[in-house]
């Protein structure tokens, strides 16, 4: 990361994101250099790095960040997406550097926050804030990707809101066994990349093709498991909790009854629906029932 000071900090973040647009390695470096401490002290936040390259590799990877325009487009709403974290990031970044200027949104205090107070949870509310604003502002976008995009976007929300939930709020998250929320949660552990890296949700290539049902009978074991037997049940206070602890009413909209319904139509079922779930599913389910 450049460390010109010239210029106020929201100008600085354009400018890095700028440099790095049509780049998807270079967001991937951009994505690093934040954890870096300006002061050059040690500190907590460098921990946190892993969490948040194991989400921004999985969208290098699949193609999604991607150039709209090269022999392999990218994704105008993961663009979009990954670049409002980006910025708010970099933007925070850059303010803890020593450059000036009021924050352009409510998100990059949020980032300050974290980088004031490095913990999980801090981590998890800049995090998960500058993708929710993102979801909220880019729903044109979302319609235009094809069903099976705009069916895993729904998924890839409930899984970065519940992962929040574990480290914040670990009896919804898992109710009798809350004690492990924490534990599990932690964006410093590895155990964290199973809910960030959406390798075992998504297909690898973008855009998916074919038909919805193709991709859930793929998906991976456990993953299914913890989708239908733990997040499901409990999208609803999932929703509302996250909403409350983001400032962010609006996100509890993108939930229609207990339907998720971001760029869906809350009445269209598939992929919604549990299905029969094996013995171990069912003792998970019952294990973490909501109290």
């Amino acid at each position: 990361m450049a460390d010109d000071k010239n210029g106020d900090a929201a100008a600085f973040a354009a400018a890095q994101i700028a440099n790095v647009r049509d780049d998807p390695a270079g967001r991937l470096a951009l994505a690093s250099s934040i954890y870096d401490d300006p002061t050059g002290r040690r500190s907590q936040r460098p921990r946190f790095r892993r969490a948040a390259l194991a989400f921004t590799r999985w969208m290098a990877d699949r193609g999604v960040l991607n150039a709209l325009d090269g022999a392999r487009p990218g994704s105008s709403w993961w663009r979009a997406m990954n670049e409002r974290l980006l910025r708010d990031s970099c933007e925070a970044f850059g303010r803890a550097s020593g450059r000036p200027g009021s924050p352009s949104s409510d998100t990059v205090d949020h980032w300050t926050a974290f980088i004031a107070q490095p913990t999980a949870r801090t981590w998890y509310r800049a995090h998960n804030a500058s993708i929710v604003a993102a979801y909220l502002d880019h729903r044109d976008l979302a319609a235009g990707e094809n069903r099976i995009e705009r069916f895993f976007l729904n998924v890839v929300l409930a899984r970065v809101l519940y992962a929040h939930a574990l480290v914040a709020a670990p009896r919804l998250a898992l109710g009798r066994i809350a004690l492990g929320g924490p534990t599990l949660g932690d964006p410093r552990r590895g155990t964290v990349d199973f809910f960030l890296a959406m390798g075992r949700v998504l297909p690898d290539d973008y855009p998916a093709d074919g038909e919805l049902e193709d991709y859930l009978q793929l998906e991976h074991r456990l993953g299914r498991a913890l989708d239908y037997a733990v997040i499901v049940p409990r999208l609803r206070p999932l929703y509302d909790w996250s909403a409350r602890e983001l400032d962010r009413p609006e996100l509890s909209g993108l939930l229609v009854g207990d339907a998720p319904a971001y760029a869906w139509p809350p009445d269209d079922r598939q992929g919604w629906e549990p299905p029969r779930l094996a013995m171990v599913a069912k003792a998970l389910r019952t294990l973490t029932a909501p109290r």
